[in-house]
């Protein structure tokens, strides 16, 4: 069995590091696509280290731009490297770009697709991930979903059979694998002078709270009058794609502490020290989660609803001047029933073990193939 995985960004290694160290410790042949979505090479060079992931094998040096462009450039390169090692399964994660031209590509090449994390919603379609991860659901042969809520939501829209299975999330594997060297190793908080539970982390970076200036500006206002009220400071990693305009409404607020992107062991540590968390991420709503932190998400909306069953998070459904305030207050007032709503950390072993079963019996079928045995 031959697996190729396509990826462009820093969540996506994160939760595909599980699944690609599964294939290299059971001696799957893989391939490792990276289109390079997210361009930094010092901050990508990072998170395949303290992942423990060799290199890619084919870096496309795709970078930013317009959507439609974006595509464009990706699936050219995908499409010949396709051609070229001739994977019998491509893997994608998730709802980025990335995924959508990797899934794409494979389509056209009748290579089939399995989508890690298939068939969440969020059921806003202004969100171009949305529209990515629908897309996937309905070009994919294989669906690994977190938990059953999204084999009900892919059933709904016509995609049923043995081939959607409930795995739990690999970037839940991610989290519980590195929590505890996360917590051992990393030196951010003595480099940053923070103490345990005494400041909150906010990360934003979606087209709805960054493309508006002025919705923003209100964004962090209210952010600042959070941490004045409770008299902590706001630690800010800022995603590469702010631009000056942000940085002009920033320097302004006194509370927000501003700092360069960090490596996933540093933000993992930076979670779990944490009063509070505040994001527009879906990624580290989940982790936020996993780890026991409680979470206001910044949008009117969730893909991840499981994490708001437990009780400790709350979804910011507008913005004004005292709304993260009002909202941070509910939210500790709320009992929170912490528990894993993500899976037990082994998402890769049951998904390997399903693509290996399954692509080794269809390899079996194929006319003037030789038997051979299924390995599950």
């Amino acid at each position: 069995m031959h697996i190729a995985f396509v990826l462009g960004t820093r969540p996506e290694i994160i939760k595909l590091s599980s699944l690609i160290s599964a294939c290299i410790r059971d001696g799957v042949r893989y391939t490792l696509i990276h289109t390079n979505q997210h361009y930094a090479a010092a901050m990508d060079r990072l998170f395949f280290e303290e992942l423990g992931l060799p290199r890619a094998h084919f870096n496309l040096g795709v970078g930013s731009g317009p959507a439609g462009l974006q595509l464009a450039r990706m699936m050219m390169g995908i499409e010949p490297v396709l051609q070229e090692v001739k994977p019998d399964c491509v893997i994608v994660q998730g709802d980025t770009n990335s995924a959508l031209a990797g899934g794409l590509a494979a389509s056209k090449a009748c290579i089939p697709v399995g989508h890690v994390e298939a068939g969440l919603r969020s059921f806003d379609r202004s969100m171009p991930e949305e529209t990515n991860r629908v897309l996937l659901d309905h070009l994919s042969s294989f669906w690994f979903c977190p938990s059953p809520l999204q084999v009900e939501l892919l059933a709904r829209e016509g995609i049923e059979g043995p081939n959607v299975l409930i795995t739990g999330n690999t970037g839940n594997d991610a989290t519980l694998l590195h929590a505890r060297a996360a917590a051992e190793r990393s030196v951010i908080h003595e480099r940053l002078g923070l103490q345990h539970d005494n400041y909150l982390l906010l990360t934003c970076h979606r087209p709805s709270n960054t493309d508006d200036p002025a919705h923003f500006a209100q964004l962090m206002q209210a952010v600042q009058c959070l941490a004045e009220e409770q008299q902590r400071q706001v630690v800010f990693p800022v995603h590469p794609r702010l631009d000056q305009r942000h940085w002009k409404v920033l320097q302004g607020m006194s509370r927000i502490r501003t700092i360069d992107p960090v490596g996933y062991l540093d933000m993992l540590a930076l979670l779990q020290g944490a009063a509070l968390v505040l994001t527009d991420s879906g990624g580290l709503q989940e982790e936020a989660c996993v780890l026991q932190r409680r979470c206001l998400i910044l949008r009117p909306n969730t893909e991840r609803p499981e994490s708001l069953e437990t009780g400790g998070a709350r979804l910011v459904s507008h913005v004004g001047a005292n709304s993260l305030v009002e909202a941070a207050q509910a939210l500790f007032k709320t009992q929170v029933t912490w528990k894993n709503p993500f899976g037990d950390g082994n998402a890769h072993r049951q998904i390997l073990d399903a693509l290996m079963g399954q692509l080794n019996v269809e390899a079996a079928l194929r006319p003037g193939a030789l038997p051979r045995p299924v390995v599950s």
